[in-house]
């Protein structure tokens, strides 16, 4: 297991006070134009008069322990590689990092560090060449925690995640000393040690001030730095570098610089005040190709610590960017403050989520898919809250669950991201290889967990040719290919490295059973945040399985939810299906991989060859459509423009029962209630044949629902802050606040897409009916204190036989009612 550092890779609380460091007379201060860009000399001037020594472990080649402009600065290091030695440099990577950091000013010698204060303590755990192994780089972390140093400097990495490594970063953090890291170089994933989530992210930026297009990139990014540099060289001299491994060190002098100053600073705070100092590259806040933006010290010198440098997003257009693997800090200023964020995922998957209270206090977490969880609640402490997302933004709340507190609740925030599993699963053993359709194809697969295999087998029945290539959008994926025909010696292909291309040769094929394995290194544990692309170039002498299917009566049968391959050999090709419905059902049509060369027409008729429908591929590689149909027999008939045997086309069809127009509601508890309603004409879906049962319903839903339920002609004008005119739902929330049904809020908003609660459908329902509450008897929900605010309606909801809680007895009124227990309430209210 090597360490590859990046210098292979390389293309060549707070006022200003008097000055403590004066502008550099250093001879070669002239071609250090990248000190600019981050303001060194304002920041010199804001320093202060602390000259507070910190120790700075370069964890490296080693140091060039005789250099004119370093001698000053050295403290005693070691040499982990030959025990008993000076940590001597024998790369020049290592020199070129202490350089940028404590070279010595004023000497009348070459350059300026940027940190005068900084002690370098070199640390000697790769090899000549650059390279070392894991074991001696957590050594040399280890050893620097140990021996006094607060920061440590890791312009080195690897693609591969180590248990290992990631137990000795959380040795640092839990010993207060900052990890700071390149993100290497290759334009792909960010490396390790850099993408831990405590260590301190940095990526280059050309002079001007845009990412270089080399910069490695995505969530674990923290902050960026000059790309291109003029430091320390071996043999006492100087040479222009550039990477991400120089930008590193000018992060780790700007986190020296903070701590001279402000030495009671925990290395948490040191992180975050560099990141929420930084200038914005991009958009404002985080984002993935600039973290938080350019390194400013002078900034980080003069500008107050926040500690929720978040604010103001009190609301979900103020949402502050989070990237989806990262630990902050922030709190919550009064029961009324909430907190939103922003977090991006790049491919479909799980967003992990840890929120811990600092002190006795619950926050209620809300995700914009209606999941809603209490942290601090004792049982959930210490885990994370786990949510399955989409590809894009997810929008996250944070509220007090006690709305009436006075003081502020901090808390920690951890985010990580897990990526979806693949519809290939479960095809980890070759007996359970996942079976691909005989043609050319491209499939996306992933690693979602550790050790993941992923076996496929395709049947020929055909001989031809074939070539597999392999490629992945990461570059913590190694992969490797095994192509084997059942029965004979399996071929492996494993030429390319971190992220790279491995191509199989053009293959004659026999008919036969073909497997494939895709596989990451060994040593490449999952889960890995990335995709794989599997293509297939199989070219067959292709034969049309369903022939002959020209006519009606000699249509193919197609089963649901099964694949039918076909193509067309003359231009008058037909080719006909037949398909069953047992009830009324939805049926939807898929035909994929047409040429985009052609296009095909799909005619839909009924049992007495009625047309329903025809459809058209308008030049697209697919044709889809879907047709609610009641219980019968159907034929579908294709033709195509013009004829194609180069590819053969795959129709899929898929069907679903429909009760009252929904495919959703079918044997759900309130089945009964919405098809009711539905046929009464009072509530609908959402236009796609779904209701959403399970789904909570807005207080803005709820309004319109109840209003078009009980017919209620007047309206009321609205004065809520929050809801205007044009609002879809503003004439019957007008109309249910006329009937006193509902209210809103004592600041005057309505929040129509609140999620309503339970307590407030209850509530709702009983001013319906001019009910106002009983206040004499018990409380009938073992949840529901005497002095909770809806205990009188509840009360006599329940006498009533309106409601009934649930089976343990309780009514959880705080809970989000959704659309079904709206929907099963409301039936009772209106045919009553």
């Amino acid at each position: 297991m090597m360490v590859m550092i990046f210098v292979l890779v390389l293309t060549g609380f707070m006022t200003n006070v008097e000055a403590a460091y004066p502008v550099s007379t250093d001879p070669m201060r002239v071609k250090q134009t990248y000190l600019d860009m981050i303001r060194v000399d304002q920041a010199w001037a804001a320093a202060g008069d602390s000259r507070s020594p910190i120790v700075v472990a370069v964890v490296d080649t080693g140091v060039d322990l005789g250099h004119p402009d370093l001698v000053g600065s050295l403290v005693e290091g070691v040499n982990l590689l030959q025990p008993g030695k000076k940590p001597y440099d024998d790369n020049g990577h290592g020199t070129n990092v202490a350089g940028l950091i404590a070279a010595t000013i004023n000497n009348d010698k070459g350059i300026a560090g940027i940190a005068p204060n900084a002690k370098i303590m070199p640390i000697k755990a790769l090899e000549a060449d650059g390279t070392g192994g894991e074991a001696k780089l957590g050594e040399g972390i280890k050893y620097a925690v140990d021996h006094g140093a607060k920061i440590v400097v890791l312009s080195l990495g690897l693609n591969k995640y180590s248990d290992y490594l990631a137990g000795v970063v959380q040795y640092a953090e839990d010993h207060n000393v900052l990890l700071v890291a390149a993100v290497g170089n290759e334009s792909t994933s960010v490396k390790y040690p850099a993408a831990y989530s405590t260590v301190l992210a940095v990526g280059g930026v050309s002079p001007d001030k845009k990412a270089d297009s080399r910069s490695n990139y995505g969530p674990e990014l923290d902050i960026m730095a000059p790309w291109d540099v003029y430091t320390t060289a071996l043999g006492g001299g100087y040479q222009y570098q550039d990477g991400s491994s120089m930008a590193a060190p000018q992060v780790a002098a700007a986190a020296a610089l903070v701590l001279g100053k402000y030495p009671a600073m925990t290395a948490y705070q040191v992180r975050s005040q560099l990141e929420q100092t930084a200038q914005d590259l991009m958009a404002k806040g985080w984002d993935e190709k600039t973290g938080y933006g350019l390194l400013n010290i002078e900034k980080a010198l003069t500008e107050p610590y926040k500690q929720d440098r978040f604010e103001p997003n009190e609301s979900a257009n103020q949402a502050a960017s989070l990237p989806n693997h990262t630990a902050v800090r922030a709190n919550l200023s009064s029961g009324q403050d909430q907190d939103w964020y922003a977090i991006d995922a790049t491919y479909d998957g799980y967003i992990q989520l840890w929120v811990q209270p600092e002190e006795s206090g619950q926050i209620r977490v809300n995700f914009d898919s209606g999941q809603s969880f209490v942290a601090g609640s004792g049982a959930s402490d210490g885990q994370p809250f786990t949510v399955a997302v989409t590809k894009g933004r997810t929008y996250v709340q944070l509220e007090n669950v006690d709305r009436t507190r006075k003081t502020a609740l901090n808390y920690a925030l951890r985010t990580d991201f897990v990526i979806y599993t693949d519809p290939f699963e479960d095809n980890d053993k070759q007996y359970k290889a996942f079976t691909l359709p005989a043609r050319s194809q491209t499939i996306k697969g992933t690693f979602h967990q550790k050790g993941d295999l992923d076996w496929f087998a395709l049947p020929l029945e055909h001989s031809g040719t074939m070539r597999v290539r392999l490629s992945t959008d990461t570059g913590r994926i190694d992969p490797m290919l095994l192509i084997q025909k059942e029965g004979e010696k399996a071929t492996t292909i494993d030429q390319a490295g971190d992220g790279g291309m491995e191509v199989s040769s053009l293959m004659d094929v026999l008919p036969g059973q073909y497997y494939i394995r895709v596989s990451n290194m060994k040593d490449y544990t999952g889960p890995i945040t990335g995709e794989y692309t599997l293509e297939i170039e199989y070219t067959p002498k292709l034969v049309d399985p369903n022939e002959p299917n020209d006519k009606s009566y000699q249509a193919t049968f197609a089963a649901m939810n099964t694949g039918y391959e076909g193509l067309f050999s003359t231009n008058d090709d037909l080719d006909w299906f037949e398909f069953r419905l047992t009830s009324n059902s939805l049926a939807q049509v898929r035909l994929t991989n047409i040429p985009t060369s052609r296009i095909v027409y799909a005619t839909l008729y009924n049992s007495s060859l009625q047309e329903q429908g025809t459809y058209r591929s308008d030049g697209s590689t697919e044709l889809n459509f879907e047709k609610p149909l009641p219980e019968g027999t159907y034929y579908i008939k294709l033709q195509a423009n013009q004829w194609f045997m180069s590819q053969m086309y795959r129709l899929q069809l898929n069907s679903y029962g429909l009760v009252s127009g929904y495919v959703d509601i079918a044997g759900h508890w309130a089945q009964s209630a919405i098809t009711q309603l539905t046929e009464q004409g009072l509530i609908s879906g959402y236009g796609n044949y779904h209701f959403a049962p399970n789904q909570s319903i807005t207080r803005a839903e709820a309004a319109t629902v109840i209003s078009r339920a009980l017919n209620l002609s007047k309206r009321k004008e609205l004065q809520f802050s929050d809801m205007t005119t044009s609002h879809w739902a503003y004439a019957d929330v007008a109309k249910a606040v006329q009937a006193s049904i509902v209210d809103g809020y004592p600041d005057g908003t309505f929040d129509p897409d609140g999620k309503l609660t339970r307590m407030e459908m209850a509530q709702m329902l009983a001013r319906s009916m001019n009910m106002t509450g009983k206040k004499r008897g018990n409380s009938p929900f073992s949840d529901v204190s005497e002095s909770y605010w809806g205990v009188g309606i509840l009360k006599q909801m329940s006498a009533d036989g309106w409601i009934s809680g649930f089976p343990d007895g309780t009514f959880h009124p705080e809970d989000r009612a959704t659309r079904a227990e709206f929907v099963t309430l409301l039936a009772k209210v209106v045919n009553r």
